[in-house]
């Protein structure tokens, strides 16, 4: 079994949910880690960003539609039925955000990452992760609402 540096992903998980509570007022809990492949269903939302430098690899950030909605609705403060340009960019900047947030706290530990723009997916997509193992972290909030943060990192076996 392959074993993952905890201190290269817990950057990802403090500024998730750092980013959760102070952009959306959502008080992620962080469930237990599991190997998964990176194949996400049609109701699925996912917000894929890469990173390099000292470190390499990508985040996925995956939500099911109804959970995009009510981030989406949490970060412009009005309610948000359906994913359109604006909520779109909204949940893009949100990862975003996530990332750069991990960028700083690499920073501190003298690990200098820099991060791709982030692309966002919606339907039934399949990602190859041949150069690293995939990590998926559960965040639950308000009675079992998930949001995946999806951790590849090359070179972390």
């Amino acid at each position: 079994m392959a074993t993952i540096n905890v201190d290269h992903i817990n950057p990802f998980l403090m500024a998730s949910t750092k980013v959760l509570k102070e952009m959306c007022t959502i008080d992620a809990k962080i469930g237990k880690p599991f190997v998964k492949s990176p194949i996400f269903l049609a109701d699925t939302m996912v917000i894929l960003i890469g990173f390099t430098g000292e470190m390499k690899g990508q985040v996925l950030i995956a939500f099911e539609h109804h959970v995009a909605c009510d981030i989406a609705s949490k970060m412009m403060m009005m309610p948000v039925e359906e994913m359109n340009d604006i909520s779109r960019s909204a949940i893009s900047e949100l990862g975003n955000m996530i990332m750069g947030n991990a960028a700083t706290i690499f920073s501190t530990k003298g690990i200098a990452i820099d991060i791709t723009p982030p692309t966002v997916g919606k339907g039934t997509m399949s990602f190859t992760s041949s150069f690293a193992q995939n990590i998926c972290i559960p965040l639950e909030y308000e009675d079992g609402k998930k949001i995946e943060i999806n951790i590849a990192i090359k070179g972390d076996k």
